[in-house]
């Protein structure tokens, strides 16, 4: 039996719409998953749930704003609708302000502590319920690398959401384990994403961005899904409290 086969998985994906979320989206669904692509983005969900759908994947779309209770509430049961209970959820939705501190505002920091610290918080608590019911599951936290160093100016805010994501993590598999959740974070380096699209084209700030990253490169998002895909599956069956890096080194210097 091959163990990373997600048959019988029912994940929903927060950002899961573009970038490194509908990476997740197409590769948890090509090994058996079903897939609810949770997303503000509707073209972007419609098109990649059809997608999916034409080459005989399960998939559904579903607005949802990570930020906001009620509807983690609807996802949840648009999910157990399409479904059944929920087994896997992957907190994938972020975003960052490049601003240095004495620029941010208190709106930049609600703006990202909502989505990546309070929205992570949201999906955790809601999902429990139908994650019982399903006999147990797997949360995937994407944190990021720069939860660990500083590693380039003006990222003070999304550092710090992160690093409250990647602890979070640790503390909620203290929680859930006892429910048979296991909850794991993955923390990618610079990947090429939606998310940073206009900043990759400069070429000073992928110099800056990479660092000391061994692999002297950008990631894919695809490279991120693998090891997602990992943690969503039996394989990974006794891991929880753990920390990926898929940063091409970022974090070894």
């Amino acid at each position: 039996m091959d163990k990373t086969r997600l048959n019988g998985k029912v994940a929903i994906i927060t950002g899961g719409a573009k970038g490194m979320g509908a990476a997740h989206s197409r590769l948890i669904s090509e090994r058996g998953g079903a897939v609810v692509i949770a997303d503000i983005d509707d073209v972007s969900g419609e098109k990649l749930a059809a997608e999916i759908t034409n080459k005989g994947g399960r998939a559904i779309y579903v607005n949802h704003n990570v930020s906001d209770e009620n509807s983690w509430k609807n996802t949840i049961s648009a999910a157990n609708n399409a479904f059944g209970d929920v087994n896997v959820l992957i907190n994938n939705a972020g975003v960052a302000t490049v601003k240095p501190v004495n620029e941010a505002t208190v709106e930049d920091f609600y703006f990202v502590f909502d989505v990546n610290v309070k929205g992570t918080f949201l999906g955790c608590k809601h999902i429990l319920a139908t994650m019982k019911n399903a006999g147990g599951g797997s949360i995937v936290n994407i944190s990021s690398s720069s939860s660990a160093k500083g590693v380039m100016p003006n990222l003070s805010l999304y550092s710090a959401s992160k690093a409250a994501v990647k602890i979070f993590t640790k503390t909620c598999a203290l929680d859930y384990v006892q429910y048979h959740i296991r909850v794991n974070a993955i923390h990618p380096g610079l990947v090429k994403t939606t998310l940073n699209e206009e900043l990759m084209k400069d070429p000073e700030f992928v110099k800056t961005a990479l660092g000391t990253t061994l692999m002297d490169r950008p990631g894919y998002p695809e490279e991120v899904a693998e090891a997602v895909a990992f943690l969503a599956s039996d394989a990974s069956s006794y891991m929880t409290g753990a920390d990926i890096a898929v940063d091409g080194g970022w974090t070894a210097t």
